[in-house]
Formats: structure tokens, C-alpha cells, sequence
């Protein structure tokens, strides 16, 4: 699978609404000298192409090739410009840093008490929300002009601008270095995945433990919480603590219940928390409030108020669907969750420019899994087929690996024994060059190996033997991961029951009671 390189502006023109291509048009022809404009021709001649061509825009004489390029940066410019004019582009954060650029604009006219007067507002504004980034730039200026214009209204003015942006500096400083923490642990859990042995555990704890910085939880805000939560989050990710990430998932989401105005300011930091939130419900099993969680996302994702630019909507697609996924996962429901496999695939092509190839390879993964516990081999082989053959997958390698391991056992259920061989080789090279063959993965290429030498009235024995050697991993600290991928266990249940491992799965589902 190659990525087709593509243009950022014809990607950004064809990201546009009807609405929002409408306000372009109006904007840049507010006044007349802009009709015939070089930028808004290019602009039209994009909107109307299937794929860029660069050859068909310098055949339409719109402009010179070595004049090319200038206008396209305006144009993308300009278009900017436009969509920041959007009131649905008009949130908090926006308009906070508009008022600073007001400000900015009247300081340098020299009218300093009219500045001062926006930014005292602006302040308040942004440090009620959260925003103390802009909040210190804010204090930073008001610095800037009370050195040339001495109020004497207040007293201790310039006390009182140091103790702020004290204050501010230090909140700044914890949520960058807790963030900092977090978007590491976050890296080496897209590169490596779940920790495999003492030494991968022993690494990942120093490394927290040396960049946590030290806190006191009642003096921490929102946005430093928030990341002391995502911090603590993928550490108890990838040491494969799930009932601790089930934990700072909830105190997560929680943070943003019991701060309901965060939801529509940070729509997106909402939905990754829900969605982890769902992940570790869904490997500690807890189906009843993986459900009740589930539904109360979508009801506040199609709420009207929620924002809906192109962003949220593509997270949102993602998220949901995968969830929906992993609930026909816990009850076993694998016949009823193939609705679904349409509306990932229209989604994929529809989101495609604003969602990772990582993300896209998981949900081939899981519909690889609905179609494995639908008895769909075929198709299940298919999907992970495009997985094995990406060559620009750089992260998650255990991703890669269970997904060849699950190939093999599809082939194996479809009866493609040519197949299962020469899968057998390819597998086996590629774990040992990943160096990740785990004891699971030896077992079951061990037991695939041997079938050409097992009768067929000693093939419950086998069966029988696996699963009794497997159900030894199930709680191990690193082998457990690969339960995670593949429900192994159910799988030769199944065979050792003569039940499809649908039934299987949902029969385990009834009988826990959360």
C-alpha cells in the first residue's frame, strides 16, 4: 500500500463545506478588484479537479509556472483567513487571542488605557478557561505597556504583574513537562506496544519515575490535572495495568463532567478520554458500564452544541465505531456488528487525510476479528492481508505481528493448508526479526507446524494440549498481551466443544455479571 503524495492546498480546497467554499467567494469579493482575482481563478479551478494536476492549472494560463508557487501561498492565505472568520471557527481560545491581537494593534497607536483595559478582560478570560499560555503572553504585554504608561489607579501595579506572571509561569512549566511525559509514554506505546519482558518494564518505570515531576493535586488546575492523568494513564497502559488505567482513565473523563464547559472547549482532549476510558473498560471486561458509557458519548457527540468541524468528526467516527466494534467483541455478537464493516469503510475514504495509518490498520485489524468470530475466514484474510502487506506501518509492531498470527489460524480454519505453509515461514521470520516471539506465539506456530502430522482422530488431544499449555499465559504480566489481540483460549473452546467461537465468547459474556 503506497501513499499517494498530494498537494496542502487542493487538500485544504477539497476539506472546505459548501458553506465555507460560499463565505471564500464572499470574503475575497467584498470588494470589486477581487472579481477577477488570479488567486480566486485557482481557487475555482481546484475546487472543480478530481486529484491536482499541476500541468492542467498552467494550461489554464491562470499564471506563469515560476509565479506558481507565490500563489498558491497566497491562496492558501487567504483561505485561512476566511475560515477564521467562520463563526463555527469562532470558540473561546480564538477569541481570546483575537482580543490580544486588538490590544497588540492599540498599543502600537499609543493607546495604551483602551489596550490595557482589553487585556484586563482578556485575562480573565483566558485564565477561567484554562488558557494560561495566552493568559502569560497576556500578563507578558500588559508588562510591555505599563513601562510606558504608569497607571496610578491601581496600587502596586507591577507587584501585582510579577506575582501573575509568577504564578502563570509555574502552572505552564508543570503542564509542559507533564505533557512532555505524556506524549513519550504515548511514542512508546506506538512503537513497541505493551511491555514484553523485566527489562521492558524496569525501562519504562525509570523513565516515569525520573520525569514525574513532584505535585500537589490540590494546587494543580484542569489542564495540568488533565495531563497528570493522561501521564499516569499510558504508563498503566503500557505496563498492562488495565484495572489502573481503567482508574485515571474515569478520574479523566470525570475531570471534564465536573467541568462541563471544557467539553465544548476541548471537544477533542473529551473524546480521546472516553475513548480510553472504553479501551480499559473493554480489556478488564466491564461490558454493562462499557455500554452505559458508550451511549452517553454518542448522545453528547450528536448533541447540537458539541462542535462539529472536521477534526471532531473524523475522531468521532473513529472512536465510536471502534467501540461499537469492541462491544460486539464483549457479548459475542459477531453476526450483528457486520453493519458496521460499510460504515468503517465509507468513513476510512471519507476521513482518510485526517486519520493516522496506524488508527486506519486497527480497524482493518478488528474487522479482521468480526469476520474470525463470524466464521468468515475468507474475508477475515483479506483484511489482515492489508495489513502484512503495508510497508509504510512504522509503529505498533505488535500490531503486525498478531496480526500474521491470526492470518495463520484463519488459514488453517478455511482449509488453505498451501497457504498455512508458506504463511508459516513468512510469520516465523518476520517475529523472530521483530525479536518478539513470545511463549503464546512459539505454542500456536509450534501446533500449526505439527498439523500435517496429526491424525485426525488425535486432533482433540492436540486441541486439548494447546489450550491447556496456553491457559497457563492467560494472567502472566507480559504474555497476557497477546489474549489481548486474539482470543486464543476461545478459539480452541471452541474446537474442543464443537461450538463456533461466537457462542463461545458470548456464553462467557452472560456469565460475568458486571
Amino acid at each position: 500500500m503506497t501513499n499517494t503524495p498530494k498537494d496542502a492546498l487542493f487538500i485544504l480546497v477539497k476539506s472546505l463545506s459548501k458553506s465555507e467554499k460560499r463565505q471564500f467567494k464572499l470574503y475575497v469579493g467584498r470588494l470589486g478588484v477581487n472579481t477577477d482575482a488570479k488567486f480566486l481563478a485557482l481557487f475555482n479551478l481546484l475546487d472543480k479537479m478530481k486529484a491536482y494536476n499541476e500541468r492542467q492549472i498552467l494550461e489554464n494560463d491562470i499564471v506563469k509556472k515560476a509565479q506558481l508557487s507565490n500563489l498558491k501561498a497566497h491562496l492558501y492565505k487567504q483561505i485561512l483567513v476566511s475560515l477564521r472568520l467562520n463563526p463555527v471557527n469562532q470558540n473561546t481560545r480564538v477569541q481570546i487571542r483575537e482580543q490580544l491581537d486588538f490590544a497588540t494593534i492599540l498599543y502600537q497607536k499609543g493607546l495604551y488605557k483602551q489596550a490595557l483595559k482589553i487585556l484586563d478582560k482578556a485575562k480573565g478570560n483566558a485564565i477561567e478557561n484554562e488558557e494560561k499560555n495566552v493568559a502569560y503572553e497576556i500578563v507578558e504585554l500588559e508588562k510591555v505597556i505599563e513601562t510606558q504608561y504608569i497607571t496610578r489607579s491601581i496600587p502596586d501595579r507591577a507587584d501585582e504583574l510579577s506575582r501573575q506572571a509568577k504564578e502563570l509561569s509555574d502552572h505552564n512549566v508543570m503542564t509542559s513537562e507533564l505533557s512532555n511525559l505524556s506524549l513519550q509514554l504515548y511514542s512508546m506505546m506506538l512503537k513497541v506496544g505493551y511491555v514484553r519482558n523485566d527489562e521492558d518494564l524496569e525501562n519504562v518505570k525509570d523513565y516515569f519515575d525520573a520525569h514525574l515531576p513532584g505535585y500537589d493535586i490540590e494546587t494543580l488546575g484542569f489542564r495540568e490535572r488533565l495531563w497528570l492523568y493522561k501521564a499516569y494513564l499510558w504508563y498503566s497502559f503500557l505496563t498492562q495495568d488495565f484495572l489502573s488505567s481503567y482508574k485515571y482513565a474515569s478520574k479523566w473523563v470525570d475531570l471534564f463532567y465536573d467541568n462541563e464547559e471544557m467539553i465544548y472547549l476541548n471537544p477533542v482532549f473529551f473524546l480521546k478520554g472516553n475513548h480510553y476510558l472504553l479501551e480499559s473498560m473493554f480489556y478488564i471486561k466491564y461490558r454493562s458500564q462499557f455500554k452505559e458509557t458508550l451511549e452517553r458519548l454518542e448522545q453528547i457527540v450528536n448533541n447540537k452544541e458539541f462542535s462539529k468541524n472536521d477534526n471532531i468528526v473524523s475522531l468521532a467516527f473513529l472512536y465510536l465505531n471502534s467501540n461499537k466494534l469492541n462491544l460486539h467483541f464483549l457479548e459475542g455478537t459477531f453476526e450483528k456488528g457486520l453493519y458496521l464493516v460499510t460504515i468503517i469503510e465509507y468513513g476510512i475514504k471519507k476521513h482518510r487525510d485526517r486519520i493516522d495509518e496506524h488508527h486506519i490498520m486497527l480497524l482493518y485489524y478488528k474487522i479482521a476479528c468480526l469476520y474470525f468470530g463470524n466464521g468468515d475466514n475468507k474475508n477475515c484474510i483479506a483484511y489482515l492481508k492489508r495489513i502484512i502487506l503495508n510497508k509504510n506501518l512504522k509503529m505498533r509492531e505488535d500490531l503486525m505481528c498478531f496480526a500474521r498470527v491470526l492470518s495463520l489460524v484463519a488459514h488453517y480454519e478455511a482449509g488453505m493448508d498451501y497457504h498455512l505453509e508458506i504463511q508459516l515461514k513468512s510469520t516465523y521470520k518476520f517475529l523472530l526479526k521483530m525479536n518478539d516471539l513470545q511463549a503464546v506465539q512459539k505454542e500456536m506456530i509450534k501446533f500449526l507446524r505439527s498439523l500435517g502430522d496429526i491424525y485426525p482422530n488425535e486432533l482433540r488431544n492436540e486441541f486439548q494440549k494447546l489450550y491447556n499449555e496456553l491457559k497457563k499465559y492467560e494472567d502472566h504480566p507480559y504474555e497476557k498481551r497477546a489474549f489481548l489481540y486474539l482470543d486464543i483460549l476461545s478459539w480452541l473452546e471452541s474446537h474442543l466443544q464443537n461450538k463456533p467461537v461466537a457462542t463461545i465468547i458470548r456464553e462467557k459474556a452472560m456469565a460475568i455479571t458486571r
